[in-house]
């Protein structure tokens, strides 16, 4: 038996997500970033403010991206002066990323206005499930 669209978990994921999606655009739409810009900006605050110092490789891979894609979108980013790109000493081949002083400053503010707006998302779910459910959802 066919589940119906409302009983169907996939198809109510896809409709969150859609909700949750657009709620963190008009969140960020302020700071001229898209989610990709923001999800990588923060994953190479969060690394350097750590002690590192890490290659493009290294970000796609703790943002779960595309490499082709973040290496375009981190492009993007050093041209708006949020970060620095350099050629890794180690390998020639790899760039080393350093967020700048702008977006080391609008990195916080930026992970503050996602937190909001992840609050308000969740608020019917108890966090501590929330993080549960997700973390088998996207670690299997």
């Amino acid at each position: 038996m066919a589940l119906s669209p409302g009983d169907s978990p996939g198809f109510l994921l896809w409709h969150a997500t859609l909700r949750w999606q657009r709620d963190i655009a008009a969140a960020l739409g302020p700071l001229d970033l898209t989610h990709v810009q923001f999800v990588l900006l923060a994953c190479t605050w969060w690394m350097n403010k750590h002690g590192e110092h890490p290659n493009q490789l290294a970000v796609a891979r703790q943002a779960g991206t595309d490499v082709k894609m973040t290496s375009q979108v981190l492009r993007a980013l050093e041209t708006k002066g949020w970060i620095e790109r350099e050629v890794d000493p180690a390998d020639t081949r790899a760039k080393r990323l350093r967020v700048t002083t702008a977006g080391a400053e609008l990195a916080p503010r930026a992970i503050a206005a996602v937190e909001a707006v992840d609050t308000t998302f969740f608020q019917p779910v108890a966090r501590d499930e929330a993080v549960a459910l997700l973390s088998r959802l996207a670690h299997p």
